[in-house]
């Protein structure tokens, strides 16, 4: 990994508004011609609130079927669904998605504020 590349390690990842910040993302398996290209995927996230409980997260569609959700700490509080479950005992790491949230995420990309960019 390059120094401005990350892990999925759960994290809600870089900062999102300076995502042009730092050194370009590296695509080292694309040839020479590309190695230096800039990872653009970066710039595609857009900032999606929940409907239903006000959570904001950053949001990119790779496909109609792959869409990367980026929660901060703070949405991730915000949320009525993650704080239900952890009121009942739960762990919010282990919570596979909020429909809600995913609702909010559908409507975004109906009304255009969220497009579909292959990477």
């Amino acid at each position: 990994m390059t120094d401005g590349q990350h892990r999925g390690n759960g994290s809600a990842g870089p900062p999102l508004a300076n995502a042009s910040a730092g050194p370009p993302l590296e695509n080292a398996s694309a040839g020479p011609h590309l190695a230096s290209r800039p990872d653009e995927r970066l710039a595609r996230f857009r900032p999606v609130e929940c409907a239903r409980c006000g959570a904001m997260v950053q949001v990119a569609k790779f496909s109609p079927q792959h869409t990367s959700v980026q929660w901060s700490q703070a949405s991730v509080r915000a949320c009525a669904e993650f704080t239900a479950w952890v009121s009942a005992g739960g762990q919010s790491a282990l919570i596979d998605s909020c429909a809600s949230m995913r609702d909010s995420i559908d409507r975004a990309v109906l009304q255009g504020s969220v497009e579909v960019f292959p990477p």
